[in-house]
């Protein structure tokens, strides 16, 4: 018997015989759209041509305007539209970047065809047969719609009539997905690559961490009541500007089933699951480039050493369209190991960039092998293959009860030897390990490989931290050392540390899995399954005021008036009365969660915050035990109660009256808090309250939510995407899962032909064309 699926397709007219991999109908695309609630669309076809076509047609009917404004960025047309000096919007980047600055960046990699390049080579270092054919029907699919829809008559006002908005190209959509690969790379220094110039700033302006996070846990056989895997995924990232995700399902008869998220403009999801294997990604703590240190050519600034002989930087002429018919043009510089930057560079030395991605398009692959994997091993031998995740973890489970996390990532093979050898200047050993910055003047510090790599310069499979286990593996961020405490793992030191205290976040996950394992969290009996998996996720523990809660409430009790910094005394009592009553969450009715964020932002900088410091052979413990005689915790306290009672905040307010969203609409209460203060769902950042006595509206936090339960009948999933699928304030999906968000629901994903036909609210759309 044909599965309802193929029967779908029969009925609408889009099969008449098995197509060839990749192929299209008679020369035309062909899909089945069905959405069902909160406009989530399964998106059905015959070959990988129309799935693409299906999938872009779908996004662009909620998110036209969103892409266009990217292939804009990507293309380095901003300034022309916006005007140079505006904000480029982009919510990763660690520091503002400028339209102008944002062109010049983009232009750059245009103008050397880098990325005609990359595409034009054959798999596995280029796009694969289905890959081209999913880019392919992807783009015909947007412009179906466009083509359709008309720019005068898009719903979205954000472009709606605008002269910008035009058919997108396949080389926009690789564009989209080289950049995404350039994140934490050389996409973390725009404004220094875009402004380089002999005579810059004597000092190195080293970025700071990229604004992204994430949790997931994996947990196998041991750790399941079932003995199948169960996994969370919760990535953390912004909810505005390019680097939003989008939920889709996308199903090609017996070649591939596969349901979760997508960035924005991928033609594939990223993080989500198929019939007996699920996956998340946490950004991972290895380094995306290295800086080379020249040592320059006496009297010409433009030219630096290597074994002594002299090599000009090469030069090249950026022009940009800033508007009016006016242009501005800039002078790139580049070396043997990248661009140069506006740091440093004196009469004697400068600093070049290399990134470790400059190469990579290979993430298409590979995150297209991992939607046809179906266990660990596929997953694993799809990531050995390709070699191309670009700046995250992964972390996975399947049906069998395997569990595994790895950092598949491309790295810059920079081995602990290596850095010992060449980080040698003074600046380079006050950078280091932040930053590697390796000795340009000697051909020998140049990066390595391994023969197992798929290119020079990076490490191979085997040189990747990676643990698999039937209890569980989990990643909030921190290294992969201590990836499960009874296992700790040992690598090179550019994938990040060892040895060293993990973040009150990483320690809380820790403590939860343990909880649940143990049954001793409240949630029932011992083990994972999907339903608690869900309520750990919305449990909205604030580890920070589960580990020193008690000592503060001690603290103000013997102390009722405790002194400011600036020498003002407070007084407490009612501070005590509040927080001994708090429930220690982030719900929105939780009272006295906004007062500890208030106390924590400045508590937490205290050098002396713990009197039991940190021990290797505890690391999920320790530090703790707050230092009750600390200066600055008796002042962070003290500042507290100022603050709030001064913005006529009461102290006892709910965590809803302080932290909203804006993102959808109005605005709307969320739950979750920092992960500064020790919370796994983390939304918004530290910060204080502001005059109106609210947080900053959230824009970043927990975005697409994946907790699944992996049988050999099949996956139960809940997913939740906090943000909503549209971006059009005119959709019914602008603001649905958002609402759903701030009352700690979900959505029940339909995965299966049976679900999906069962949908109330199922809506079906055929969709052909070329």
């Amino acid at each position: 018997m044909r599965s309802f699926a193929l029967v779908v397709l029969a009925v609408a007219g889009l099969v008449t015989a098995p197509p060839a991999a990749g192929a299209t109908q008679n020369g035309q695309y062909s899909a089945v759209v069905r959405r069902t609630e909160y406009g989530i669309p399964h998106v059905l076809a015959a070959d990988f041509g129309g799935l693409g076509y299906g999938y872009g047609h779908a996004f662009a009917q909620d998110n036209l305007c969103a892409l266009e404004n990217n292939v804009l960025t990507a293309s380095g047309g901003r300034s022309a539209v916006f005007g140079p000096a505006a904000d480029s919007g982009d919510a990763l980047a660690p520091r503002p970047v400028s339209n102008l600055d944002s062109d010049v960046y983009y232009r750059a990699t245009a103008d050397d065809r880098r990325i005609e390049q990359l595409v034009a080579q054959p798999a596995p270092l280029g796009p694969t047969h289905e890959a081209r054919q999913l880019v392919s029907g992807y783009v015909a699919g947007v412009n179906r719609f466009l083509r359709d829809t008309g720019v005068a008559h898009l719903t979205d006002p954000a472009c709606r009539a605008k002269p910008w908005v035009r058919p997108i190209t396949e080389l926009d959509l690789y564009r989209l997905l080289y950049g995404i690969n350039q994140f934490g790379g050389t996409d973390a220094v725009k404004p220094l690559i875009a402004n380089a110039a002999p005579g810059g700033a004597a000092a190195l302006d080293a970025p700071p961490p990229p604004p992204a996070g994430s949790n997931a846990i994996a947990v196998g056989r041991a750790g399941t009541k079932s003995g199948g895997g169960v996994l969370l995924g919760n990535p953390h990232f912004p909810w505005v500007g390019a680097d939003r995700f989008y939920h889709v399902h996308l199903t090609i008869p017996g070649k591939m089933d596969v349901s979760g998220a997508s960035l924005y403009g991928s033609p594939l999801v990223e993080i989500g699951h198929t019939q007996h294997l699920a996956w998340s990604h946490t950004v991972s703590t290895a380094q995306r480039f290295t800086l080379f240190q020249l040592a320059l050519k006496p009297g010409d600034p433009t030219s630096y050493l290597v074994d002594g002989k002299p090599e000009a930087m090469t030069r090249k002429q950026i022009t940009v369209p800033v508007g009016g018919g006016a242009t501005e043009t800039r002078t790139l510089y580049s070396s043997r190991y990248g661009p140069l930057l506006a740091s440093n560079w004196t009469s004697e030395m400068a600093l070049a960039i290399k990134g470790v991605n400059a190469d990579n398009m290979r993430s298409l692959n590979e995150w297209l092998a991992m939607n046809q994997a179906d266990t660990v091993a596929q997953l694993r031998a799809a990531q050995d293959r390709y070699q191309g995740i670009p700046f995250v973890n992964t972390i996975a489970a399947d049906s069998t009860g395997v569990s595994y996390t790895t950092d598949a990532s491309v790295v810059p093979h920079v081995t602990d030897e290596l850095a010992a050898r060449c980080v040698d200047s003074p600046l380079g050993k006050a950078q280091y390990p932040a930053q590697v910055v390796l000795n340009g003047s000697k051909s020998s510090c140049g990066w390595g490989s391994d023969p197992d790599a798929i290119e020079p310069g990076i490490f191979g499979p085997r040189a990747a931290p990676a643990l698999t286990r039937d209890d569980y593996t989990t990643n909030s961020n921190d290294s992969d050392w201590l990836t499960n405490p009874a296992q700790p793992l040992r690598y090179p030191r550019i994938y990040g540390d060892t040895g060293t205290p993990r973040s009150l976040r990483t320690r809380l996950g820790l403590q939860q899995i343990s909880d649940r394992l143990t049954g001793t969290d409240g949630l029932g009996p011992a083990k994972f399954d999907r339903t608690s998996m869900q309520q750990l996720f919305y449990g909205d523990r604030n580890y920070s005021a589960e580990q020193a809660r008690d000592a503060v409430v001690a603290l103000c009790r013997a102390n009722p008036r405790l002194t400011t910094a600036d020498g003002k005394a407070v007084d407490v009592r009612e501070a005590c009365t509040v927080l001994a009553g708090w429930d220690l969450r982030g719900d929105p009715d939780s009272r006295g969660a906004v007062l500890w964020r208030e106390f924590w932002t400045g508590a937490s900088r205290a050098a002396d915050l713990w009197t039991v410091p940190f021990d290797a052979r505890h690391p999920a413990t320790t530090p703790n035990t707050l230092n009750q005689g600390s200066t600055v915790v008796r002042q962070a306290l003290a500042a507290a109660v100022q603050r709030m009672t001064g913005l006529g905040v009461p102290l006892d307010a709910p965590l809803s009256a302080a932290q909203q969203t804006t993102v959808g609409g109005p605005a709307v209460p969320v739950p979750g808090c920092t992960g500064a203060e020790g919370c796994y769902n983390v939304v918004g950042r530290a910060e204080p309250l502001g005059e109106n006595g609210r947080y900053s509206p959230v824009t970043f936090g927990s975005s697409f939510v994946l907790a699944t339960e992996l049988t050999a009948a099949g996956p139960r999933t809940a997913t939740l995407l906090t943000y909503s699928q549209s971006t059009d304030p005119t959709s019914p999906h602008h603001n649905d899962q958002t609402r759903l968000f701030a009352r700690k629901q979900w959505v029940a994903e339909r995965y299966t032909e049976d679900q999906i036909r069962r949908s109330p609210q199922l809506l079906t759309t055929a969709v052909t064309g070329s």
